[in-house]
């Protein structure tokens, strides 16, 4: 629609003033070059949607379009330079604050308003219109202890540290996608919260902004996790568990120590320990259903320091998963059972601790059911139902799981493996590498979920009384 000023509608009225011809003529001119640019300023910008009741026709188009948005050169190539920015820096769990900077200088570039700081680095961001439907989408941002092994102009300029699992991708996507969805904010009849997360690695930072709040009136949720071993434009996932319940543990086993020559004047604590690790896969093998997967890895065994001397004590640990918190919980009874019970047999002492304070239990990642086919819907629309693949479970843990217990979350793998350009290096490598060409797959999709539910999900009515948060 354009508005016309009354002197155009009735140029009568304009030729009645007491004007010379010239006058009248460049006057004219002049004031139609001003209309056409104001109209164009006020309504040249308009959005892809612009009607909250749009037809499922219309809602189709949203992750196209959102796609075409974010393959755009100057979309693609800013994207770029924060991915590599990020991964210059990478900094380890609950210590991203030069990262959690430049997630601050972004949103506020792009006019969103954010909450900083929260679980110590975090940073909630908020696009629409502060009512709901509300709905959440997250990325982590920690880095993991490894060395580089990479060569390249951007490799990691913080000796010993790395985005090895991808990280700085997520935070991208999800930087892109709020320059999307905030380019249409005036569309969007709800509320989207950017959920930005310290400590995934270990450190359960999502358990921590669930504690701060992040959820309030949060009725979905959104992660992914870009995976190199999968084909670029394919998506993958599944309804119920998607990854495993996880835990770890570690066990001072003591004995007395003496010279190897004369055991009998020990208690040797290697061979009680020797005996802790057989036994403990016994707990697998003999008391777990076999269709119930189940996981107990010793990967820690340290003991003297002499090849004559039998030590005083050994200290083991190690890390177990399962798909539900019920055997998790059995599972982590009976693995302290059994390392202070065999320690017994062989005349020791055992302590055991779960080191919960440090690396908290994560719960199985569950995918909601009714999220699923949502989900199969809107990333269908973008890349075609044939690149929507199921995956099989993972006995790898995600602390996106926090979320889940809470409300109704959907978790996926981003594929970034050009078939041309050879297989990637597995997540946690020293070499992994990014596919930089997956960048706007992830930010259309994430955007287009986000808004795609909100037009879904419009309340019948808002009370005239509704509370919309203070921070918008």
């Amino acid at each position: 629609m354009i508005l016309l000023p009354n002197f155009l509608v009735q140029p009568s009225s304009f030729l009645s003033l007491p004007w010379s011809s010239p006058a009248k003529s460049k006057m004219m001119g002049f004031l139609i070059w001003v209309f056409l640019i104001f109209n164009i300023l006020i309504f040249g910008a308009l959005p892809i949607f612009s009607d909250s009741n749009l037809s499922s026709k219309d809602l189709s188009e949203i992750p196209k379009d959102f796609l075409k948005f974010a393959k755009k050169d100057e979309i693609f190539g800013w994207m770029v330079r924060i991915r590599r920015k990020i991964h210059e820096n990478p900094e380890l769990g609950y210590q991203e604050f030069e990262t959690s900077k430049l997630i601050r200088d972004e949103l506020d570039h792009l006019g969103i308003k954010y909450k900083y700081p929260v679980a110590v680095t975090g940073v909630v961001g908020y696009i629409g219109s502060g009512g709901p439907p509300f709905v959440a989408l997250r990325a982590d941002m920690d880095a993991l202890p490894i060395q580089e092994m990479v060569e390249w102009v951007h490799k990691s300029k913080n000796p010993g540290k790395m985005h090895a699992c991808g990280h700085d991708a997520h935070v991208t996507m999800l930087l892109g996608a709020a320059k999307i969805l905030q380019e249409h904010r005036e569309a969007i009849k709800g509320t989207i919260v950017l959920v930005f997360q310290p400590a995934e690695e270990g450190g359960g930072g999502a358990k921590k902004m669930v504690n701060a709040g992040v959820l309030e009136n949060v009725k979905a949720i959104f992660g992914l996790h870009v995976a190199p071993e999968l084909p670029i434009t394919k998506v993958y996932s599944r309804p119920g568990p998607v990854m495993a319940g996880s835990g770890f543990f570690e066990a001072v086993i003591s004995g007395k120590g003496g010279h190897a020559a004369i055991p009998q004047h020990s208690i040797d604590p290697i061979l009680a320990a020797s005996n802790v690790v057989v036994i403990l896969q016994h707990l697998i093998s003999r008391e777990t259903d076999p269709l119930d997967s189940q996981v107990v890895t010793i990967a820690k065994f340290k003991g003297g320091d002499a090849f004559n001397v039998i030590p005083d004590s050994v200290v083991i640990g190690g890390t177990f998963r399962t798909f539900s918190k019920e055997s998790l919980m059995q599972l982590k009874q009976r693995i302290e059972e059994v390392i202070i019970g065999q320690a017994a047999v062989q005349r020791c002492t055992a302590t055991v601790n779960f080191l919960e304070s440090e690396k908290p239990f994560y719960p199985p990642t569950v995918n909601d059911k009714g999220l699923h086919q949502y989900f199969q819907n809107v990333a269908a629309d973008m890349i075609d139902i044939t690149n929507v693949k199921e995956m099989q479970p993972m006995m790898g843990a995600e602390d996106f799981s926090f979320y889940q217990e809470e409300i109704p979350g959907y978790y996926y793998n981003l594929g970034m493996k050009n078939e041309t350009k050879g297989n990637l290096a597995y997540l946690h490598s020293p070499h992994f590498e990014i596919n930089e060409d997956a960048l706007p797959f992830g930010a259309a999709l994430q955007a287009s979920l986000a808004a795609r539910y909100i037009f879904e999900n419009q309340p019948e009515s808002t009370p005239l009384n509704q509370e919309h948060r203070d921070e918008l």
